[in-house]
């Protein structure tokens, strides 16, 4: 069997972004010369997320949206977090409901995606360094 690591650096210069990483993840695989395994991709970071879903405006701006109504931002003295002297409760929480990591099959030397899936990384504490991790394994 055989493995690959690689990271992703991030320094989003808004609070929050959602970036179609989906090509990065694609040059690892290219890279690994891996054509059959597992493609595990994960934000290294608590205010952050990696998701599949759809490469479409409309549904990034119902994601913002959506959250921002779960857990809004302001006001910060809400949430018990942001007693610390950090303002980021509420990234905290969006990043747990969009999750923390992807697994994707890996089928023929490729990800073995459905129709219009493509990966993303999720920022919702940005201005700062962030890493992602790509972890492929396989034969």
């Amino acid at each position: 069997m055989k493995s690959i690591r690689r990271e992703l650096e991030f320094e989003v210069k808004s609070r929050r972004a959602f970036v179609n990483i989906t090509s990065e993840v694609e040059a690892a695989l290219r890279e690994s010369g891996i054509g059959e395994g597992l493609c595990l991709v994960n934000a290294m970071h608590i205010t952050a997320s990696v998701f599949i879903n759809d490469d479409e405006p409309g549904l990034h701006a119902d994601y913002e949206e959506w959250l921002e109504k779960l857990a809004p931002h302001e006001p910060i003295e809400r949430y018990r977090h942001n007693r610390t002297g950090e303002d980021n409760g509420d990234a905290h929480l969006k990043r747990q409901v969009m999750g923390r990591d992807v697994v994707v099959a890996v089928t023929g030397g490729r990800l073995d995606f459905g129709p219009w899936e493509q990966i993303f990384y999720g920022e919702f504490d940005g201005r700062r360094r962030k890493r992602v991790l790509i972890k492929i394994i396989g034969e």
